[in-house]
């Protein structure tokens, strides 16, 4: 996330130097890491993973049988498995979301600062005058959705295993490959519906 800021700055800061407006990327960076790579990076860092790690357990419990074990005596496998991992990701997705774009942001600072001769109280005072609650908002919904993606995408994945270990295999690449595509196609529906 930090260097994320910090090439976010530099090219954007190249291209606005070139206009004279280079103590703006201030506004550039906390709005771009607040609506989208804040919450993208963090989602597909989970996805890869804590979303593959959930995918590979389950796909091992459902081929060695613990499921159906689960199930004789009478526990809810969704509940007791499912439940538990979604309520945590649906907590930690933004809070590392945000966590993230506050990283971004002072790497940000760093470029400004040390090559683009942007002060930092600058670069602060042009990012919070600009950003707008609503950038921050969206940001965090965004990611908590993309928790609540993640974990249903990699459970499923991990209960339909078959084939033993090669399935578990199969499952967690399966895994990945469509939380990826699904944070990206669900990632700019959100922005589309709330920047319209």
């Amino acid at each position: 996330a930090f260097f994320t800021g910090m090439i976010l700055a530099l090219q954007t800061g190249l291209e606005l130097r070139k206009v004279g407006q280079e103590v703006n990327i201030g506004v550039a960076v906390m709005v771009s890491m607040l609506r989208e790579m804040g919450p993208f990076m963090t989602a597909l860092i989970l996805a890869a993973s804590v979303g593959s790690a959930m995918a590979a357990e389950l796909g091992t419990m459902t081929v060695s049988e613990e499921i159906a074990a689960l199930e004789v005596m009478s526990i809810p496998p969704v509940r007791f498995l499912v439940m538990p991992r979604l309520a945590a990701m649906m907590v930690m997705t933004p809070v590392l979301t945000f966590y993230a774009c506050m990283l971004g942001v002072a790497g940000g600072a760093l470029v400004g600062a040390t090559q683009l001769g942007v002060s930092p109280q600058a670069y602060l005072d042009n990012a919070i005058r600009w950003a707008e609650n609503k950038d921050l908002y969206v940001g965090l919904f965004k990611s908590w959705v993309f928790g609540i993606l993640i974990t249903t995408v990699c459970c499923h994945q991990g209960f339909a295993t078959a084939e033993g270990a090669v399935g578990v295999g199969r499952a967690t690449r399966r895994s990945v490959v469509i939380s990826f595509l699904s944070i990206l196609v669900v990632g700019y529906i959100i922005t589309r519906l709330f920047y319209a």
